[in-house]
């Protein structure tokens, strides 16, 4: 398969849908106008709403495979790109079936093999996580959950409405936003995937230390570039810097 013919699958992460790529999966397509760039839900966000969600990171992983065979997209050799609980989901899916995955990007994510668990979600958040969590307006949520992942609210209010009215369309249950928390939680894999990887953090990330990422590239000895001032949410904050990363790291892998 060309690089040209090689899809690029987007995966997001806990109780996000494929919608929250925003602006950022337009320029990612601007920078890739050959290849396909497809995005799915796993079971429980989005759309998929209604459904339980899986208490494992394999379990959503092959909701994902099983959702771009339906959909007729040539899953034998993608690249894929990731954030948070969505690169635990590559992470997983490039570990066992190695011949479908090219090479990963991982964007602030972690791995309870190399980081506790008050590194993976920093525990310095907890009371506003619980915050965000306890019954509330729609409205009051999706502000709180965007003051945990992006630096730069006050840039983003008409990202804010876009995320209210979503959470209003397709509501994620408490019960379903444990589920994903817990399989996060719990995800390890001490096994370097043998595939090409990018590790992409924000040193100013609230969410998640940037310390997981930085201890991801050097125990698997990747490729690591840190934004300074970016939030959890980095093809939120840097969307332009964040495709340009990519961009060259994937240009320079089909040389």
């Amino acid at each position: 398969m060309t690089n040209s013919q090689r899809p690029i699958v987007l995966v997001r992460g806990l109780i996000r849908e494929k919608r929250h790529w925003g602006q950022f999966r337009e320029l990612l397509q601007q920078a890739f106008p050959e290849r396909t760039i497809v995005s799915f839900n796993v079971p429980g966000n989005g759309h998929l709403y209604r459904l339980e969600s899986a208490d494992s990171i394999s379990q959503m992983r092959q909701s994902l495979r099983i959702q771009l065979r339906l959909q007729n997209v040539n899953i034998d050799c993608v690249d894929i790109v990731a954030i948070s609980l969505g690169g635990m989901l590559a992470v997983d899916w490039a570990n066992k079936f190695s011949h479908e995955v090219n090479s990963l990007v991982l964007i602030n994510s972690s791995n309870a093999a190399f980081s506790p668990f008050y590194r993976r979600l920093n525990w310095r958040i907890y009371p506003s996580l619980l915050s965000a969590i306890f019954p509330q307006t729609t409205v009051s949520r999706q502000r709180k959950i965007m003051a945990l992942t992006t630096n730069f609210p006050q840039q983003h209010q008409q990202v804010l409405c876009a995320w209210v009215s979503w959470a209003k369309q397709y509501p994620v249950s408490l019960e379903n936003a444990y589920l994903q928390l817990k399989a996060a939680a719990a995800f390890k894999a001490p096994n370097k995937p043998n595939q090409a990887m990018l590790i992409l953090n924000s040193r100013r990330d609230k969410l998640v230390d940037c310390s997981c990422s930085k201890e991801l590239a050097k125990r698997w000895q990747a490729d690591c570039k840190q934004h300074p001032t970016a939030g959890h949410d980095l093809p939120l904050d840097a969307p332009l810097w964040t495709v340009k990363q990519i961009q060259q790291w994937l240009n320079a892998l089909s040389c």
